[in-house]
């Protein structure tokens, strides 16, 4: 089991920047990758950027170059540093940590926090 709780949403206008946190309940070491994940309206959920025990990094191509997303294991924290932001980046961004145990795969979820880029 984890938890997570992430934080660092608001509103932003468009070319500005947003820093997400997402703290875990336990070290990150012990997770296999966490991401981020974001919902639109109407719109399904879709990875934005994930990163492994490993440190390799996924990034989604409507994000590359713009976002980037990092660890402080120390704080069994991850964080996503969004610049350049744009209007349709706006969603409820969602951390995710995902757990591989033999041949199940555990996905566990925050509560979501909500960006909003005014354009």
């Amino acid at each position: 089991q984890v938890q997570l709780v992430e934080s660092g949403g608001g509103l932003v206008q468009a070319g500005g920047s947003l820093r997400l946190s997402c703290a875990a309940s336990r070290s990150i070491f012990s997770i296999n990758a966490m991401g981020w994940y974001r919902q639109a309206p109407g719109k399904q959920r879709e990875l934005v950027a994930a990163i492994t025990s490993g440190s390799k990094t996924n990034y989604a191509d409507s994000v590359k170059g713009r976002f980037t997303i990092s660890t402080d294991n120390a704080k069994n924290t991850v964080y996503l540093q969004m610049n350049s932001l744009k209007p349709e980046d706006t969603a409820v961004y969602y951390c995710n940590a995902r757990i591989y145990s033999g041949i199940y795969e555990y996905d566990y979820w925050g509560q979501g926090t909500q960006v909003t880029v005014s354009s």
